[in-house]
């Protein structure tokens, strides 16, 4: 895949980042080089190996799933701009 000025421009725009007319060449090789490191890593045999999370091998940390701190209803909807029958009040925004 290759990228051209135009293309460059584009990605540019929706990206919001204003380039110059006369930065766009530099971009949109600066692109291309990306896209070509990308090809490499698509060519890198990684049959058999695992995923990780991390260069260093971890467990990650586990804990009962327990509620802790619940039953403070009314500590929460003291907060609440407008609560009624022990829920948060909104205005109707679709009719």
């Amino acid at each position: 895949m290759s990228i051209d000025q135009s293309t460059a421009a584009r990605v540019a725009k929706l990206a919001r980042i204003k380039v110059e007319e006369d930065q766009l060449p530099a971009l949109a090789a600066e692109f291309n080089t990306i896209l070509g490191f990308i090809e490499q890593l698509g060519e890198v045999d990684v049959e058999g190996v695992e995923p990780m999370t991390s260069v260093t091998p971890q467990r990650l940390k586990r804990r009962v799933d327990e509620v802790t701190d619940g039953g403070q209803q009314d500590k929460v909807l003291a907060n609440a701009p407008d609560a009624r029958e022990g829920f948060f009040a909104v205005p109707k925004v679709v009719e």
